[in-house]
């Protein structure tokens, strides 16, 4: 009983989170102007050395903005040199791999393969690898049909799409990330009375499903080397205590990682010890999708697998 009350208590904080939020900044805005107020009852004795002091304030408010400046491009500079550096680690391996193939790989699955949190709508981990390998030259085409919110159910009507359809059809690789939102389903559907047991019945619909889904890419080109990118637990740094929440991830991606190993062509690759890192963000502002640095992980993990022999 007490598990399953923690268990509810974590994901109602979360949108308690954003509600507290609000609340603040009303009050930092009903504050600004509280101060304004008493601003204006100081005396006019005062009145040239409030002048005095709101131009120094401002001389240093332009110092401290220029600073900020500073460091914010600073920052990005920091981003950009950290993007060049994971390239760097695997563009060599990379390069040599797609070289003289001219290889199609294909996307498909949710807003991960979409790239949501991406600060510059760029694709997320496809983009990167994108970059990665066609930097100089056009090695590999590359589409990506990612959708945010899409579940297993929705993916297997997407697979039916023609272009969809025909892309894979054509495809060397395909990459897939799905799963996530199969388990916020069951949060929408159980919020008042969550339990562990439902993400436990539901696992074993949602195996089926995903076996579909392999079964569908197959039929559709038998050849491809199909990637099944694994998930990671963006609750552990707000709810380190609910335990449960770890749980579930790992059981799910336990069922992706056994489900792979019946299929010849197809590859578990996992991402949840990339973000483990507490001492580096790697989440965007929504606290659940990755930020630049966490789709930077993704796709050197990816590249690793698709360049390694013997995986």
């Amino acid at each position: 009983m007490k598990r399953r009350i923690l268990i509810s208590l974590g994901f109602i904080l979360i949108v308690a989170t954003g509600l507290i939020l609000l609340i603040l900044s009303s009050n930092h805005t009903e504050t600004a102007n509280h101060h304004n107020i008493n601003q204006s009852e100081i005396s006019n004795d005062n009145e040239t050395q409030k002048e005095d002091d709101e131009e120094q304030d401002k001389s240093e408010s332009e110092a401290e903005n220029g600073d900020e400046d500073q460091n914010d491009t600073e920052q990005d500079d920091e981003s950009a040199n950290t993007v060049k550096n994971i390239i760097a680690e695997v563009v060599q391996s990379t390069l040599n791999f797609f070289s003289n193939k001219d290889l199609t790989i294909v996307a498909v699955g949710d807003s991960l393969t979409q790239g949501v949190g991406d600060s510059e709508n760029a694709g997320g981990y496809v983009g990167i690898i994108d970059r990665t390998i066609n930097e100089e030259n056009q090695l590999a085409h590359i589409q990506n049909f990612g959708k945010r919110g899409d579940r297993t159910d929705q993916l297997l009507v997407r697979l039916d799409d023609p272009k969809v359809a025909t892309s894979i059809t054509e495809a060397d690789i395909v990459l897939i990330t799905i799963g996530a939102n199969d388990i916020m389903q069951v949060v929408k559907e159980n919020f008042t009375h969550l339990t562990y047991s439902k993400f436990a019945e539901e696992r074993g619909e949602y195996e089926k499903r995903l076996r579909d889904v392999f079964d569908r890419i197959q039929s559709l080109n038998e050849d491809a080397n199909v990637y099944l990118i694994g998930f990671y637990n963006p609750f552990k740094k707000f709810f380190p205590d609910i335990e449960e929440l770890g749980l579930i991830v790992d059981d799910w991606n336990a069922i992706g990682k056994k489900v792979t190993k019946d299929y010849d062509q197809v590859t578990y690759i996992p991402t949840k010890d990339l973000f483990l890192d507490e001492d580096i963000e790697l989440f965007a502002d929504d606290h659940f999708h990755p930020n630049d640095r966490g789709y930077e992980r993704m796709a050197k993990r990816v590249l690793n697998y698709i360049t390694t022999e013997d995986r």
